[in-house]
């Protein structure tokens, strides 16, 4: 039987009602300060220039450039339909399944009373990122479908007034990071939102709720959710704001976050704001750049299947060996490595992530020295060539490593991940110093290998089988 789908033109939602007369008493506010020439002076069209000096950075930035492995959390009520609408697969990734599967406001904002996470648990949540050996973990707060995951006062679209669960998960988050010496940021989604009048629709609307005007989104929702999340989870918390999909922001919209993002001076933001503002890092998505970005700050973000937020029927999970080898790949680059989890609609991270993470886990136990804190290589640019058949997300040329080891550096020391354990003595041309010694960092006694070295050409002589079937770390120790 056909059912008639619940229209927001017909007896819409309590919040959705609260929604709208929120917009419509900021409009009649708006109007009256311009009558009495109140309006405030207009943002500036272009960012202001930074007053910050190199070494206040440097210090800003210290412990993100020194963390190299953060956890990515996608979770959201997108995890309640995880990938299907009405008994149908919803192609691409599980959090833009209302975009994706075109689902009206009022049929989406059914959604939130069957999400009831009560398997959520924030310490084995901040547990798993541990085992990891992760250093940071960065949650949405609140993504495109304009759900937010913590108790805002702002909108009541949220997962303590909207759904039966009535708790805030990111302040059970923010406690256990502190409590176990994990930083914690924010994603939030500032300029797409698909269930506030006027946020934006990258694709371009479906519903006509939808409508409305960005400009009083964002002064009425957006900007006040972003001042809640820096000011009601601790001095600390978030460490990192991370911004995302900046469609239909200029400089003037981007400009009314920023006496808000004033209120923590220690926040690192990424380059997704909009608007010309460039934010601390560069952000490359579902790829490793082959030259990393030089004299830039900047993080690979990566799921392990192929989705962000939770898809019951993807399976696709990368192996320890890809993800191990995407970790060193990006801090060789000088890159962080951002790795995500899609947890279920129970508050489940899935137990193949799980599992892929503790191994990376127990492999940073033993060569975690080569990636914190670590430089890139010394070497110079990967040897590699571009494909002239496959392509990149881009659809350029794909570059293609032909190394079968990397490079990642400290001072006095050069550290050699070798993928592919070589047959003969291994050798390397080009290297900076005098090698005093070499030694395996899976050797706890450092016993010294053999090495020949003529000028900046050295050889080292291996062990017949490697340690690590999947990366073992060979430490140079230099002195100039």
């Amino acid at each position: 039987m056909h059912r008639k789908l619940y229209s927001s033109r017909n007896h819409p939602p309590l919040f959705y009602v609260k929604i709208r007369l929120t917009l419509l008493l900021c409009c009649l506010l708006n109007l009256t300060s311009a009558a009495f020439g109140q309006n405030p002076s207009p943002a500036p069209s272009t960012p202001p220039p930074p007053t910050e000096t190199k070494e206040q950075r440097d210090a800003r930035m210290g412990w993100w450039r020194d963390a190299k492995f953060g956890m990515f959390i996608h979770w959201g009520v997108y995890s309640v339909p995880a990938g299907f609408y009405q008994g149908k697969p919803v192609p691409s990734i599980g959090e833009w399944i209302m975009c994706n599967g075109k689902i009206p406001m009022a049929e989406y904002q059914k959604f939130p009373a069957q999400f009831n996470p009560t398997k959520f648990n924030a310490e084995e949540w901040v547990q798993i990122a541990q085992d990891a050996g992760v250093k940071y973990i960065v949650i949405t707060a609140k993504h495109h479908d304009g759900f937010a995951m913590y108790h805002s006062t702002v909108s009541p679209f949220n997962i303590y007034d909207a759904t039966p669960f009535k708790r805030d998960p990111l302040q059970e988050l923010a406690e256990a990071c502190r409590k176990h010496g994990i930083r914690l940021g924010f994603y939030y989604s500032q300029a797409q939102d698909w269930n506030h009048p006027g946020g934006a629709e990258s694709k371009g609307s479906w519903d006509p709720a939808q409508a409305g005007d960005m400009d009083q989104y964002l002064k009425m929702i957006a900007v006040p959710q972003v001042k809640e999340l820096l000011t009601n989870y601790g001095p600390d918390t978030p460490a990192v704001l991370w911004w995302d999909t900046p469609h239909g922001m200029t400089a003037e919209r981007a400009a009314l976050f920023q006496p808000v993002l004033a209120l923590k001076p220690q926040l690192i933001t990424n380059n997704r704001l909009g608007g010309g503002y460039k934010g601390d890092t560069e952000t490359p998505e579902q790829h490793i750049p082959p030259k990393g970005y030089p004299g830039e700050d900047w993080e690979t973000c990566m799921t392990i299947n192929g989705t962000w937020g939770y898809k019951s029927n993807d399976t696709n999970w990368k192996s320890t060996e890809t993800l191990l080898h995407n970790l060193i790949d990006i801090v060789s680059h000088g890159g962080n490595y951002l790795l995500n989890v899609g947890p279920t609609s129970e508050g489940i991270i899935p137990q193949p992530e799980v599992d892929r993470l503790k191994a990376v886990g127990d492999w940073l136990k033993v060569n975690g020295e080569a990636i914190y804190g670590a430089g890139a290589t010394c070497f110079g640019d990967e040897a590699g060539a571009y494909s002239p058949k496959e392509k990149d997300k881009d659809g350029k040329p794909k570059f293609i490593v032909k190394w079968d080891w990397r490079c990642t550096t400290k001072p006095g020391k050069i550290y050699i991940h070798l993928f592919k354990w070589p047959a003969t003595p291994f050798s390397l041309t080009g290297v900076p110093g005098t090698v005093t010694q070499a030694y395996l960092l899976a050797d706890p006694a450092h016993k010294p290998l053999p090495i020949k070295q003529t000028g900046g050409n050295v050889t080292i002589n291996l062990p017949a089988q490697a340690p690590d079937p999947i990366a073992t770390v060979v430490c140079l120790e230099t002195k100039s």
